[in-house]
């Protein structure tokens, strides 16, 4: 994975924050909504934030003051995104796919939702009671079903919603077009951490197989996977197709980036605990890559760490290991200048999305606190600490 580090963590005092900890550049989180702002004036397109990458609510303000709304995945997220993202105003849009819901959980997505997105022909069918009931109380809903385009971009199979057999999005070929009724728009999703070029494949894709249905609709949505902010994205091109788009098809574009919110803002600080050898020199950090980290595992990839290097890229190489009795919480071989010494702190770089958002207290491990900095002033604030009740509070 390509680092994405905006901020200079470099002049962050770690010893000011406890460890573990996120720590999250306000300025850096300020610039990326800037961005994506000046995306959706030059574009018209409505821009997102999707809380499954970045759900860091003390933004929610920030957010709310830049871009169009938010998209969940399920219930707890479009509350989140209907309680702290809506703007002084409750204008902030509210919109929400899921692979599939239960009834319990649509009648209340129904209650604070704008736009509610079906993975299947059969759920929206079956769910038009409730869909009924919904626009008597808010006519204003909306509602899409999510297509399948059968087009890969993603190079790593368990995040591509296009492979072969994916449960995501429905193939023109089980695309039921008399239950069409009351859709106002689609949703398509294919890119993971990608630029402009595939999202320029996509929409052929998109145009080729369900062109014919788009005169039907009012919006389309674009999905997520849009590494906007990125110093190399080819924003001009992006908004230029938009433009075309939306005027061909005379549609409301949206996209809802989620990584492109918070790429390059945040670092976590971690300690070293313990130092040991076997086969190579080890470090035993107050960090575990299945607990704060489990994209390297899943994934898999690398994350930088600042003053770390390849191995053997400097004198001393160390394998770095999480503190849970799993024997594969490993997060990676990296080298350093220095031996490494028990009590130093180290700093993952790009470590704000896809990283708080699926932390766990698996072996009991501590969740790393939360902090904001301001990279300008060299403002710190702790905004969250985690301990013992929030192990216990998931349990019974």
């Amino acid at each position: 994975m390509e680092i994405h580090q905006f901020s200079d963590f470099s002049r962050l005092d770690t010893r000011r924050v406890p460890s573990p900890c996120f720590v999250v550049d306000e300025v850096a989180v300020e610039r990326n909504l800037r961005i994506l702002a000046e995306v959706a004036e030059a574009s018209g397109a409505k821009v997102l934030s999707a809380l499954k990458a970045f759900s860091m609510w003390h933004f929610a303000p920030m957010v709310s003051r830049y871009l169009s709304g938010t998209c969940a995945s399920g219930l707890h997220e479009a509350q989140l995104g209907r309680e702290y993202y809506s703007g002084q105003h409750g204008d902030g849009e509210v919109h929400v796919f899921g692979a599939a819901y239960s009834d319990a959980d649509l009648v209340e997505i129904l209650r604070i939702a704008d736009h509610v997105v079906f993975n299947s022909c059969g759920q929206w069918q079956r769910a038009q009671p409730l869909v009924r009931a919904a626009l008597a109380e808010r006519p204003q809903l909306r509602f899409g079903l999510r297509i399948n385009p059968e087009h890969s971009e993603g190079d790593v199979p368990i995040y591509d919603p296009c492979a072969p057999g994916s449960r995501l999005g429905i193939p023109l070929s089980q695309l039921d077009e008399s239950s069409l009724e009351g859709i106002s728009g689609l949703h398509f999703h294919t890119l993971c951490e990608q630029d402009f070029p595939p999202l320029q494949r996509t929409l052929q894709a998109v145009e080729e197989r369900f062109g014919h249905l788009l005169a039907r609709m009012d919006w389309v949505n674009f999905g997520g996977g849009h590494h906007i902010t990125r110093p190399d994205y080819q924003r001009d091109d992006l908004a230029a197709c938009i433009r075309e788009f939306a005027a061909r098809h005379q549609v409301q574009v949206y996209l809802e980036p989620g990584e492109a919110v918070a790429i390059g803002t945040g670092v976590l600080v971690s300690t070293v605990l313990d130092t040991s050898w076997n086969a190579v020199d080890q470090a035993i950090l107050d960090i575990s890559a299945t607990c704060h980290m489990p994209d390297i595992l899943e994934m898999p990839y690398r994350p930088g760490i600042i003053g770390g290097g390849d191995p053997g890229e400097r004198p001393y190489t160390w394998r770095l290991g999480g503190l849970t009795c799993l024997a594969g919480d490993v997060i990676g071989d990296y080298s350093f200048d220095a031996p490494l010494q028990p009590g130093q702190r180290l700093v993952f770089q790009d470590m704000a999305h896809y990283t708080m958002v699926k932390t766990t207290t698996f072996n009991g491990t501590r969740l790393p606190a939360i902090a904001v900095w301001n990279s300008e002033t060299d403002e710190l604030k702790i905004v969250r600490e985690f301990g013992y009740e929030d192990f216990r509070q998931r349990l019974s």
